[in-house]
């Protein structure tokens, strides 16, 4: 077995593991100031909208050895307007695509004509593209509905799978990813197009299916926890995010290499600029909704959970037996063993089993040492 297979398999019987939740002031911190620092490059940046947002024109040229920079002054100066230009290809042989915002039909034609004369171009060579506004905010109009629809369909499904304090962290997470997401746009700058409004819904679905698997290992768990005194809430979401860590990490891993190539070698590399719109989303969003499922989500739920008197009643004694068995010397969060089993038949009912704050899976076979304590 491979070294990640064999941690995979520790991880998933608590023989190692992170304390996620313990921890979880650390995550919260960190998110909230990465959700500031996207809300403010999105309250003084802004957007960069794309053209099929604003209306406007898009040019596209012959190949041509003219530079960016150079083909963007010829466009703000044919047309009045602020001008954006993406270089195709490469070399002699990149062509390039000029966008130029807020001019209609008469402007349109203008312009193609000065910037085919500034260009070097015939005036046929150099063709135009004209795009409504209406059809932008359409679009616009239709990706905030669906949006809505997503997240208010996600809340019921969770609530009525699992439960209303699942629901309520899935939401949260989802709204961070959204956050970030979006303000990394405003930050770098790059254009939003239709394609940047599907990347953004595609990594919804992503954020949640990793959200989703750690909370089926928390259900699971955690039935019955109040008829047991060794582990709290906390402990066993701890060993829920440590359990599946491997496989979120695998398949956000998995899902991140292709988009990977998308962004930095098909957009940056060799130069189809138009897969810049979608492929940062998707990049973005990916990587922030594995985030979230682990250091937001779970340890969101636990602290809802550990808010209910049934919780606090459990957490109470968990730790009154733990202050107990310290004063006697005995390692309070020592595995459980067949001889502990043996003075504790109500721990031997309903124990789970792991190391220090790890609870591990129930009944034997599973992740239980054999043998005395030593």
């Amino acid at each position: 077995m491979s070294k990640l297979g064999n941690l995979g398999a520790r991880l998933h019987r608590g023989e190692v593991g992170y304390d996620f939740v313990g921890n979880r002031k650390i995550w919260y911190g960190l998110s909230i100031l990465i959700t500031i620092t996207a809300i403010v490059g999105l309250a003084v940046r802004g957007l960069n909208m794309g053209i099929e947002f604003q209306g406007g024109a898009v040019f596209n040229t012959p190949k041509t050895s003219v530079s960016v920079a150079q083909a963007q002054e010829y466009a703000e100066e044919a047309s009045g307007h602020d001008a954006i230009v993406q270089k195709l290809g490469t070399g002699d042989d990149a062509t390039l695509r000029i966008q130029v915002a807020g001019i209609d039909t008469s402007q349109a034609d203008k312009v193609s004509a000065e910037l085919a004369e500034k260009l070097g171009f015939a005036e046929k060579d150099v063709t135009g593209e004209l795009v409504g506004p209406s059809w932008g905010e359409q679009i616009a109009n239709k990706a905030w509905q669906g949006l809505g629809i997503f997240l208010v369909l996600v809340v019921i499904y969770l609530a009525i799978a699992f439960e209303w304090r699942m629901a309520l962290a899935a939401f949260v997470a989802l709204i961070h990813d959204i956050t970030i997401t979006v303000g990394i746009y405003a930050l770098v700058g790059f254009e939003v197009t239709p394609g940047t409004v599907i990347g953004l819904l595609t990594i919804l679905g992503y954020s949640l299916y990793d959200t989703v698997v750690v909370f089926d290992s928390l259900k699971e768990q955690t039935k019955d926890i109040t008829k047991q005194t060794r582990w709290t809430y906390s402990d066993i979401a701890n060993r829920s995010i440590n359990s599946t860590l491997v496989r979120s990490v695998n398949t956000t891993v998995v899902a991140l290499l292709p988009v990977a190539g998308l962004l930095f070698i098909g957009g940056g590399f060799l130069g189809a600029g138009m897969l810049n719109d979608i492929s940062l989303s998707l990049f973005v969003g990916l990587a922030a909704g594995a985030y979230s499922s682990i250091f937001i989500a779970t340890p969101l739920v636990a602290d809802l959970k550990e808010l209910e008197p049934q919780m606090k009643a459990l957490k109470k004694r968990v730790l009154a037996k733990r202050a107990q068995a310290a004063a006697q010397g005995e390692a309070p969060d020592a595995p459980v063993t067949d001889e502990s089993l043996a003075d504790d038949p109500e721990d031997a009912a309903h124990a789970v089993v792991g190391p220090r704050n790890q609870p591990a899976s129930r009944g034997r076979g599973r992740g239980r040492p054999s043998g005395k304590r030593r």
